[in-house]
């Protein structure tokens, strides 16, 4: 069982194993130099955000963002290359490689690259900020982080199934993905919102896993709001993402 997926996510192992150093390289570049900017940029003027200084309240935000970010990343391009350019998809219906583990590939894959770009990027803060956080939190933090994979890889697999122009995948990451991310809490309190608008943010998923990833992180705590949001989308995410897929390989 699985035997096909864990298959499919040794392969794109392989790849990325190829280009580690240059991609670490490359995905720590961005938060970063958010880090930077806003953590340290803005640090005179914002003191602290619900009781914590700010360049700690945006920590937890970048690194997550990073390594789901990933995780779209790599189903996305990974799906359309491998549909539009190798065929390898074309291959996978000769063998007995399911649909479900060619989704299941992608999204442990998707998991898989995610943490550990997180990670690079969790080493990097940690050595250059004085950015900490209680160990004993970290396993409520990865529930989340895990949850935002997912939901994130299999939106990935559906991009790289239905898009044949790879320059769309980089609209929807620009014009729907990272307006969501940074509506999201990233960088400010979701107290900064009108009293009017609020209930529709904390419905989103984004703000379930940014913030829950947060409140996880730095306290501890998890609200079963947001893991229950959280499980809902990405159930009904990788549903979604086996029909899709399923249905353009049978055209």
């Amino acid at each position: 069982m699985l035997r096909g997926a864990f298959s499919i996510f040794g392969r794109d192992l392989i790849v990325l194993r190829r280009s580690l150093f240059s991609e670490l390289l490359a995905v720590v570049a961005s938060p970063l130099t958010l880090y930077l900017a806003f953590g340290f940029g803005l640090k005179g003027y914002i003191s602290a955000v619900d009781g914590v200084p700010y360049a700690v309240f945006i920590a937890p935000g970048l690194i997550s963002m990073t390594a789901v970010l990933a995780a779209f990343e790599e189903s996305a391009w990974s799906m359309w290359f491998h549909r539009r350019v190798q065929k390898t998809i074309e291959e996978y219906r000769v063998t007995p490689i399911t649909v479900y583990d060619i989704v299941v590939g992608k999204l442990i894959s998707g998991f898989a690259q995610g943490g550990i770009k997180g990670v690079a990027v969790a080493v990097v803060i940690f050595l250059l900020t004085p950015f900490r956080f209680p160990l004993q939190n970290l396993a409520v933090y990865l529930l989340f982080i895990a949850l935002g994979s997912m939901i994130f890889s299999c939106l990935g697999t559906i991009c790289g199934t239905v898009i044949d122009k790879p320059e769309n995948i980089g609209r929807i990451q620009a014009v729907v993905i990272m307006p969501l991310i940074f509506m999201s809490g990233i960088f400010f309190p979701l107290s900064s919102y009108p009293s009017s608008v609020l209930p529709f943010i904390d419905l989103l998923p984004t703000t379930a896993l940014f913030e829950g990833a947060r409140r996880a992180l730095l306290h501890g705590a998890a609200r079963p709001l947001h893991l229950a949001i959280l499980t809902v989308t990405a159930a009904a995410m990788f549903g979604l993402a086996v029909v899709v897929f399923n249905r353009k390989i049978e055209e």
